[in-house]
C-alpha cells in the first residue's frame, strides 16, 4: 500500500498527480469524402472486375495542448482493362486524440503507426460503403500493419542520410 505513493525510481509523486502516461481517442470523423461514378451507367455493362488502385497517406498535427490530430487519406481508383474509370473514392478520416505524459520519442511513433491502426477500421468501412452504395461489390481493403510502415519508412530515411541509396543494407 505505501509503494503507491513512489514512482519507480523510488521518488516520491506530487500530491495528486496524475503523472501515468495516457493516449486516448477523443473523436474520429470524415473530413472529406469524394465518390466518383464517371462513366455510369455504360459502366455496368462492362465485363470483367477492375483493376484497383489503392494509396494511403498519413499526416498528423498538434491542435491543442496534449491533442493531436491524425489524418488518414485513403485513395482508391478502379479502371477497366481499357483504362475507362469504373469509380474514384477520396476519403480523409481524422481522429483527435489525447496524449498525456508521453515521452517525446514516443509522440511520433504512436501517431503515425498506432494512431492510423486505430482509424483504419472504420475507414476501411466507409470506403467499402461508398463502393457498395455506388452500385458496385464492396470494396474491403485488407488490414495494414501501419507500425511496421512507419519503422520502414524510418529506416529508409536513416539509410538516405547516411548516403546509401533507399533498400540496401
Amino acid at each position: 500500500m505505501a509503494d503507491e505513493n513512489f514512482g519507480a525510481g523510488g521518488e516520491p509523486l506530487a500530491n495528486g498527480a496524475d503523472t501515468a502516461p495516457v493516449a486516448g481517442v477523443i473523436s474520429q470523423y470524415v473530413k472529406d469524402l469524394s465518390f466518383e461514378n464517371p462513366n455510369a451507367p455504360a459502366i455496368y455493362q462492362t465485363p470483367g472486375a477492375p483493376k484497383i488502385d489503392v494509396g494511403f497517406n498519413i499526416g498528423a498535427a498538434k491542435v491543442g495542448e496534449d491533442v493531436h490530430e491524425v489524418m488518414l487519406k485513403i485513395d482508391v481508383r478502379a479502371e477497366t482493362e481499357d483504362g475507362q474509370a469504373a469509380f474514384v473514392v477520396d476519403l480523409t478520416f481524422g481522429g483527435l486524440f489525447g496524449l498525456r505524459n508521453i515521452p517525446d520519442e514516443h509522440v511520433q511513433p504512436f501517431l503515425l503507426g498506432e494512431a492510423p491502426r486505430i482509424l483504419f477500421p472504420f475507414a476501411r468501412r466507409i470506403v467499402a460503403d461508398a463502393v457498395r452504395d455506388g452500385g458496385f461489390p464492396p470494396l474491403l481493403l485488407d488490414p495494414i500493419d501501419f507500425g511496421q510502415l512507419y519503422m520502414q519508412q524510418l529506416a529508409e530515411q536513416g539509410a538516405l542520410a547516411e548516403g546509401e541509396p533507399a533498400g540496401q543494407a
